[in-house]
C-alpha cells in the first residue's frame, strides 16, 4: 500500500483513535468523565446528582471496582470520583490522580449527597447523561456513542454545545468502513513502521505492564494464575494466562493505565498481550512484532465496527479472533491462513454474552484468545470451518458482516434480558 493511498493514512489515524490510554474500565470512567465536565461547568460541588443511562451503560458499570476510589463500585461512585477528583483535560485517564484526602472527599460526598440514576432509551446503545444541581445553578452534559464523545453541555438551561446525533454513527472519527481484511493486510506489510510505532509501542509497555502486575499479585479470581497452576508454562498458556491476569488487575481496582482498542481496555488487552507473548517466545525482530500488533488491531477493529462500542455479544471474541490473526503472523502466516484463523475463531466463541464489567471477563479473554490460538492450529493443520457451518459465510468479510448482525441486531433482546437479571440481583 502506497503512503499516497487514502486508506494508509486512514488506518494510521483508526489506530491513533482507537489506541488510547484508559484508567480502569471505560463506562465508569467515561461516566466520571461526564461528571468531571459536568462539575467544572458548574462552577462548585452539587448538591444534588441525576444521571441518565442506556442499558448497556448501567450492565457495563454496575459490578465492576472504579480505581483510585478505595474499591469502590456502581454508577454513583464513578459520578463521584469525576465530581470530586477528576480532571476532564484528561478524558479517559481523567481520575488517573486522586489523593487519599479526595478518596474521602468521595465517600463524604456519597453519603450526604442524593444521586438518582435512571435508565434511559432513546435507540442509543451508548448514552449516558449528568445533570448536577447546586441552588438554582444546574448544569448538564451528555455522551453518545462512544466514551469522549460530548455531544450537549448546558448551564442553567442555557446550551454551550450541541452537535446534532444521528443514530448511532460515530461522529468525528476516521470512516471505518475503509477497513477490509485484503486492505488490512496489504497495510501491514507495506507500512513504514515508524509511522505506528509510537501508538503501538504505548500499547506494549502498558498493557504488558498490567499483565505482569495481575501475574504477581491478587486480583478478582486470579484466572491467569489459575491456568499457569492448571496447565503449565508452555507459551499457548502463557498467552491466556497474561491477558487474563491484564483484566484480572484491571477489573479488580488496579490503579496502572491500559491502552484500550474499540473503547475496551480487555479488548485493548487481548488483542496486545498475546501477541506480545507469542514474539516472545519465537524471538521475531521488533519490526515483525509492530506489523503483527498492527494487523491483530486493525482486525479487531474492524470486526467491531458492525457489532458496535457495546453489545451483549463479547467484545474479548473479537479481539481473541485479532489475536490470533497477529499470532499466525508471526509464525509465517499468509493471508489465507490468517482470515481462515478469524473466520475459525468467530465461529467457535461468536454468541459468548457480555454480562457487564467484572472479575469473570479475565476467563472469557483466557477463552477467546484459545479459539483465535486453535482456529490458526486448525487452518494450519488442513482444517476448517466452511460456509453453511452455521453463521460462517462465504469468505472472511461475509462472516464477519453475519457475526455483526448476529451481534447487533440478533443479540439486542439478549442484551435487555440480560440487564433485567442484573437488575434484580
Amino acid at each position: 500500500m502506497e503512503k499516497t493511498d487514502v486508506r494508509y493514512g486512514a488506518y494510521i489515524k483508526i489506530l491513533e483513535e482507537e489506541l488510547k490510554p484508559a484508567m480502569g474500565c471505560t463506562e465508569p470512567i467515561a461516566l466520571a468523565y461526564a461528571a468531571a465536565v459536568a462539575r467544572k461547568v458548574l462552577g462548585c460541588l452539587p448538591e444534588r446528582v441525576a444521571i441518565g443511562a442506556s442499558g448497556s451503560i448501567i450492565k457495563n458499570v454496575k459490578s465492576v471496582i472504579v480505581p483510585n476510589t478505595d474499591h469502590l463500585k456502581g454508577i454513583p461512585a464513578a459520578a463521584a470520583a469525576g465530581i470530586v477528583a477528576g480532571d476532564p483535560d484528561k478524558e479517559l485517564e481523567v481520575i488517573a490522580s486522586v489523593s487519599k484526602e479526595q478518596i474521602a472527599e468521595m465517600k463524604k460526598f456519597l453519603a450526604e449527597t442524593p444521586i438518582s440514576v435512571e435508565h434511559v432509551d432513546n435507540g442509543l446503545v451508548f448514552e449516558i447523561v449528568v445533570r448536577l444541581f447546586k441552588g438554582e445553578d444546574s448544569s448538564m452534559v451528555r455522551i453518545v456513542n462512544y466514551h469522549t464523545n460530548i455531544v450537549h453541555i448546558e448551564k442553567n438551561g442555557q446550551v454551550l454545545k450541541d452537535i446534532p446525533v444521528d443514530g448511532e454513527g460515530e461522529e468525528g472519527l476516521t470512516d471505518r468502513t475503509l477497513l477490509n481484511m485484503e486492505s488490512i493486510w496489504d497495510f501491514v506489510n507495506t507500512v513504514d513502521v515508524e509511522d505506528v510505532k509510537p501508538v503501538l509501542k504505548r500499547q506494549m509497555e502498558c498493557n504488558m505492564a498490567i499483565a505482569e502486575e495481575g501475574m504477581k499479585n491478587e486480583y478478582g479470581a486470579n484466572i491467569g494464575k489459575v491456568l499457569l497452576a492448571m496447565n503449565g508454562d508452555d507459551v499457548r498458556t502463557r498467552a491466556r494466562a497474561y491477558a487474563a491476569a491484564g483484566s484480572d488487575a484491571r477489573m479488580n481496582g488496579c490503579e496502572l493505565p491500559v491502552i484500550i482498542n474499540s473503547g475496551s481496555g480487555n479488548q485493548g488487552i487481548t488483542s496486545s498481550v498475546p501477541v506480545i507473548v507469542y514474539a516472545k517466545e519465537l524471538g521475531v525482530d521488533e519490526d515483525k512484532l509492530y506489523r503483527a500488533l498492527a494487523l491483530s488491531d486493525l482486525t479487531t477493529i474492524h470486526q467491531k465496527t458492525p457489532i458496535g462500542r457495546l453489545s451483549a455479544y463479547c467484545g474479548a471474541v473479537s479481539a481473541g479472533a485479532g489475536a490470533g490473526a497477529g499470532i499466525a503472523y508471526l509464525n509465517g502466516a499468509d493471508f489465507e491462513t490468517v482470515i481462515h484463523t478469524v473466520c475459525n475463531a468467530v465461529a467457535i466463541t461468536s454468541g459468548m454474552i457480555c454480562d457487564g464489567a467484572k472479575a469473570s471477563c479475565a476467563a472469557k479473554i483466557a477463552e477467546s484468545v484459545d479459539a483465535g490460538i486453535l482456529g490458526y492450529y486448525m487452518y494450519k493443520n488442513g482444517q476448517q470451518f466452511v460456509a453453511g457451518d452455521g453463521i460462517v459465510g462465504k469468505g472472511i468479510e461475509k462472516t464477519l458482516q453475519n457475526v455483526g448482525r448476529l451481534a447487533r441486531d440478533g443479540m439486542k433482546a439478549t442484551n435487555e434480558e440480560i440487564l433485567q437479571i442484573m437488575i434484580e440481583e
